[in-house]
């Protein structure tokens, strides 16, 4: 059974790898090439917002616009890319807003929807990097990864590493405190989008596996 999405992105984005015979590449194209792909699959995309300034809309004003796009939703896929932050408040920007309420339950009609799933696909930068969110084999002995959560908006990073009880490795190169993490430590999980192009599917069901599990994680739904 396909999946209703709902993307979040920074529009106008151009901090990314290229794409051939383009003069300018921003992160649009590759939430277009998302897009068509999933022409091939059962899955659905539900759309996305827009770009239009935040500044001076109130709460209820935000809430509307989002409230159709993402009410009949099942995941949120945020593309994570160099500029996504433009510096201003984070409540006066688009992505933080989307993955909030895509967090929240919302009752309309006699009916509930529940918190969406979430996954973040990293786009790689300019300079064809994955490095300023994913950092691969940080340690020689259990080849692990990092990510650089203190980069993203903190509704996406307080909902990483945030499992109730989470599972550590035993790898003899950290100490107890620093163990790396092992399983669905994150409610939003993230993926490259190299990795996330090649099997759509599969980390879009991991996605949904977590989603089943949402008791078992302690989430951050409002903007901090």
């Amino acid at each position: 059974m396909g999946h209703k999405i709902f993307i979040s992105y920074k529009y106008g984005d151009s901090n990314v790898e290229a794409f051939p015979g383009k003069l300018l590449t921003t992160a649009r194209h590759y939430v277009d090439e998302f897009q068509d792909l999933l022409e091939d699959t059962d899955e659905i995309n539900k759309g996305e917002a827009d770009g239009e300034d935040l500044s001076d809309f109130t709460d209820d004003t935000i809430a509307s616009k989002l409230r159709d796009k993402i009410y009949d939703s099942s995941i949120t896929v945020v593309f994570v890319s160099r500029n996504m932050d433009d510096g201003t408040p984070e409540k006066d920007q688009w992505i933080p807003w989307e993955v909030s309420y895509s967090l929240k339950e919302h009752s309309r009609g006699g009916r509930t929807s529940l918190s969406n799933a979430v996954l973040a696909v990293v786009v790689p930068d300019s300079g064809g990097s994955y490095e300023y969110f994913i950092k691969e084999k940080t340690c020689t002995e259990c080849n692990c990864r990092t990510l650089m959560t203190d980069f993203l908006f903190k509704i996406l990073g307080r909902n990483m590493f945030n499992q109730k009880n989470p599972k550590r490795s035993d790898c003899p190169n950290h100490s107890e405190s620093s163990k790396p993490y092992v399983g669905h430590s994150s409610y939003i999980s993230s993926v490259k989008w190299s990795d996330f192009k090649a099997n759509i599917g599969k980390y879009l069901d991991i996605a949904s596996e977590i989603n089943d599990n949402i008791h078992d994680y302690d989430l951050t739904k409002a903007i901090p």
